[in-house]
């Protein structure tokens, strides 16, 4: 039988084209196209978006199957939706209007970790199943599992060490921010992890390992484009990355390999592919300082459309991640094996899981220049490694086999609820 079906994400990837907001919108249209009605519903703010007095409600696009909810009034520390007389009845009022089977969240930023509960309240039989992208539920320094001071990974939130990362807060107010964050997280029927290191990090902080299944992320079915350059085997030495740049995406870091390849006197191109919403201007100033300082090898080439990555990927022969936080799973590691383009990864969290050294890429150790140029530099000049690389990339499943995946997971809750 067809599920009825609400997405949920913190933002629309036509505002704000992250990896959440993009794969969220992927699996609602594959919810649809295996038969289900399935409706996205995207919370935004006045970064994005200007408040329409009278309704917490705006359109977007050409359907009636998109909305966003305006959700201006939030309290991030708590992840707690405070416009109780707006939001809150105008959501009640989605959830008895549209009636899903199944609520499919996969953030609760803006729209609030008391949303599961109020699905449960309005909707008893429902089924909630909430996707992990992130952190955010675990550290307040927004989902990144940083410390706020010097470049540290934090490898577990306490009261205590979270209060050192902000001294103004109370170590009592990360314990309440913690229980009262779990007791809403008591109403989701199940999790899903993208990555087990994700999961790992949550059974750590205390969510039950049974309660969480692992589903790999997916990609829009396969336009591979065949490579543009270096037909005949010759030198592989042009480096791409794609992605916002801030200060967790090892952009600087990745700049400051760049300068040591050219001192070195290494023949290479680095393709830098993505913008700085919503950066700070010192960060910004950072990196146009190094990207003056290597501006004869490095191109600038900014902001990207996802339908022309294919293409921008065909044009070089490395993708580097050097991101220096725990990621999850990021798409651009899918996008670039799709597209057979080995990559270069720091060797932690989730990326560690999608790229196995020396196999279908190379991994470096992360928040470091000398390491990576290193690897940099032996990529250039081995045309032999990239070929073998190249020919190992894992082609990630389909955004349709994991929303089969989903169904399938969703099926087996209703079994659950409701026993034959």
């Amino acid at each position: 039988m067809a599920e009825r079906i609400l997405v949920v994400a913190h933002n629309h990837p036509d505002l704000h084209p992250g990896g959440t907001e993009i794969f969220a919108h992927d699996l609602f249209r594959a919810y649809q196209r295996a038969g289900s009605e399935a409706l996205f519903l995207g919370a935004t703010n006045r970064l994005h978006r200007d408040e329409k007095p009278g309704t917490s409600f705006q359109g977007i696009g050409n359907g009636q199957d998109e909305i966003l909810l305006w959700a201006g009034h939030f309290d991030r520390f708590f992840m707690s939706q405070v416009d109780l007389y707006g939001v809150i009845p105008d959501l009640e009022a989605l959830l008895t209007e549209f009636r899903p089977d199944v609520v499919h969240i996969h953030h609760l930023l803006l729209i609030g970790a008391e949303f599961p509960a109020l699905v449960r309240r309005v909707l008893p039989d429902a089924r909630i199943v909430m996707t992990l992208h992130d952190y955010y539920l675990i550290c307040a320094h927004d989902g990144l599992m940083m410390r706020t001071h010097g470049r540290e990974r934090c490898h577990g939130a306490s009261p205590d060490r979270c209060h050192g990362c902000f001294p103004e807060v109370g170590a009592d107010q990360f314990l309440l921010r913690e229980r009262y964050l779990k007791t809403l997280l008591a109403t989701v029927d199940r999790f899903v992890s993208p990555s087990a290191f994700l999961k790992d990090r949550f059974v750590a902080w205390g969510l039950d390992a049974a309660r969480i299944d692992v589903i790999a992320n997916g990609q829009p079915g396969g336009r591979r484009v065949a490579a543009s350059r270096c037909a005949d085997g010759s030198a592989r030495n042009v480096f791409g990355y794609f992605g916002n740049l801030n200060p967790w995406k090892g952009g600087t870091v990745l700049l400051d390999a760049a300068e040591r390849l050219i001192q070195g006197g290494v023949d290479f191109e680095l393709r830098v592919h993505g913008g700085t919403p919503f950066q700070a201007d010192a960060f910004k100033t950072e990196l146009d300082d190094r990207f003056a300082r290597t501006n004869s090898h490095v191109v600038r080439r900014g902001a990207y459309r996802r339908e022309d990555v294919p293409e921008l990927m065909a044009a070089v022969d490395w993708v580097v991640v050097p991101s220096i936080w725990w990621e999850n799973a990021p798409l651009v590691i899918q996008e670039a094996q799709q597209q057979g383009r080995p990559v270069i990864v720091s060797g932690i969290g989730g990326m560690a899981e999608m790229v196995e050294h020396d196999v279908n890429g190379l991994t470096v150790a992360p928040d470091d220049p000398i390491d990576l140029a290193r690897t940099m530099r032996q990529a250039a000049g081995d045309a032999d490694l990239w070929r073998r690389l190249s020919g190992n990339a894992n082609a990630p499943p389909t955004i349709d086999a994991v929303a089969s995946r989903y169904l399938a997971l969703f099926d087996a809750l209703a079994r659950v609820k409701f026993p034959a």
